[in-house]
C-alpha cells in the first residue's frame, strides 16, 4: 500500500475538489474527513469515494456552495433541508454546532435533510469527544434500497450506520456499525478485486443467500444484521435509523428523490449536565476497564474497544503517512492530470 503525509494527502485532496468548483469551505471539509477515514482505516469510505464525488460536482449532483436551508431551530433541536452540499460539511459543521448547543442546553439533536453523501460516520466523532462530549449520529439514504426487510426479497433500505462516541479517561471509544452485515462500497470494491465475501452476507433476488457480491447488481439485496438467522436486529435497526433521520427531517423516502442523498441526524450530550462529568468517566472507564480484562478466548487476542485499532491507525498514519488501498492513489492521480492538479509531494512505498 501507498503511503502519503497525512497533510500531503489533506492539501492534495482539497486542490482537487477546489478545481472541481467545491467552495473552499466545502472542499477543505470533503478533503480533511475523507482523509480522516482513510487514516482511522475505513478505506471504502475515505478517498475512494473521491472520483465518485468529483463526478458529482460535475454532473451537478453535489452543490458546490451555499448554507443549507433552516427549516426550524428551537434551541437545543435544529433542522436543516441540506439542499444537496455536500456531506462530509453539512455534518461536521452540524456535530460543531450540536457540541455547542449541548454546551448550552445539556443536550442538542440536529437533522439533515437531503444532504450529499457523509462518508464514514467515525470520522466525525472526535469533534465532540474531544471536548469530553458524547455524540451518536445516524444516516440514511433514502434513493437507496439495498437492504431487504427481515423475511423479505425486495430491497427497502440503505445499510443506515450509526455511530457513538463515548468519551472515558483514556482513548474515546469509537462505534460505527450499520443495519446490514455488509455495504455496497464493499461488494463494489469486491467486485473490481473478482473476489468473493468470506460468508453468505447477501441475497440473490430470489432470496438465496450468497457470498458473490455480483448480487447487488442483479436485483438481490445486503443482508441485514444478524443474516438470515437473526436478521430481525438489523430490520429492527434500520426501522429506527430511517425514523430518526427521514422522519425527523421530514424528507425521505416517502418524497421519492432522486440521485445521491442522505438524512443525518446528530445528538450531543454535556455529561456536566446529567451525572456530572467526573461520574460519567467514572462509569464510563470501568467498563472499558472490565472490557480489556475479561478472559480471552483460547489462542485469540485480547479483547479490544470499538474504535481502539483504528486510533492506533491514525497514530500510525500522523508518524508514517496514510496508508492507501491499492488502487486508490493510481485513481486519484487520474484525477489530478484532469483537473491539473499537483500530486501530493511525499509518496512512500
Amino acid at each position: 500500500m501507498d503511503r502519503i503525509a497525512i497533510i500531503d494527502l489533506i492539501d492534495f485532496a482539497e486542490a482537487l475538489f477546489s478545481a472541481a468548483g467545491l467552495a473552499h469551505d466545502k472542499a477543505e471539509a470533503v478533503a480533511a474527513y475523507l482523509v480522516e477515514a482513510d487514516a482511522l482505516g475505513h478505506t471504502t469510505h475515505g478517498l475512494a469515494l473521491a472520483p465518485w464525488y468529483l463526478q458529482s460536482i460535475a454532473d451537478g449532483v453535489m452543490t458546490k456552495d451555499g448554507a443549507p436551508e433552516v427549516l426550524s431551530d428551537k434551541g437545543p433541536a435544529i433542522c436543516w433541508r441540506g439542499r444537496r452540499l455536500p456531506g462530509a460539511w453539512l455534518t461536521s459543521e452540524g456535530v460543531k454546532l450540536a457540541s455547542a448547543r449541548a454546551r448550552q442546553y445539556g443536550t442538542a439533536t440536529l437533522v439533515i435533510g437531503d444532504s450529499h453523501h457523509i462518508g464514514a460516520l467515525a470520522a466525525y466523532l472526535p469533534i465532540a469527544t474531544d471536548q469530553g462530549l458524547m455524540v451518536s449520529i445516524a444516516s440514511s439514504s433514502p434513493s437507496g434500497a439495498q437492504v431487504a426487510p427481515f423475511g423479505g426479497t425486495t430491497g427497502v433500505f440503505t445499510p443506515d450506520p450509526v455511530a457513538y462516541g463515548i468519551p472515558t479517561p483514556d482513548e474515546p471509544i469509537l462505534i460505527d456499525i450499520s443495519a446490514s452485515i455488509t455495504t455496497v462500497n464493499m461488494a463494489q470494491r469486491l467486485i473490481r478485486e473478482g473476489r468473493r465475501y468470506d460468508a453468505n452476507w447477501l441475497m440473490e433476488a430470489d432470496g438465496t443467500p450468497t457470498s458473490d457480491p455480483h448480487a447487488v447488481t442483479r436485483g438481490g439485496t445486503l443482508l441485514p444484521t444478524g443474516g438470515r438467522d437473526h436478521g430481525q436486529k438489523g430490520y429492527g435497526m434500520a426501522l429506527s435509523v430511517e425514523a430518526v433521520t427521514q422522519g425527523l427531517a421530514g424528507y425521505g423516502r416517502a418524497d421519492s428523490p432522486k440521485g445521491t442523498n442522505a438524512a443525518v441526524t446528530i445528538s450531543v450530550y454535556d455529561p456536566a449536565a446529567f451525572g456530572g462529568r467526573d461520574a460519567f468517566l467514572k462509569q464510563t472507564g470501568w467498563l472499558t476497564d472490565a472490557c480489556r480484562a475479561s478472559t480471552r478466548l483460547p489462542g485469540g487476542a485480547p479483547v479490544r474497544l470499538p474504535g481502539q485499532a483504528a486510533l492506533a491507525r491514525k497514530r500510525e498514519a500522523l508518524a508514517e503517512g496514510v496508508k492507501l488501498y491499492p488502487g486508490i492513489l493510481a485513481s486519484l492521480l487520474t484525477e489530478a492530470k484532469k483537473y491539473g492538479v499537483t500530486p501530493p509531494k511525499t509518496i512512500r512505498a
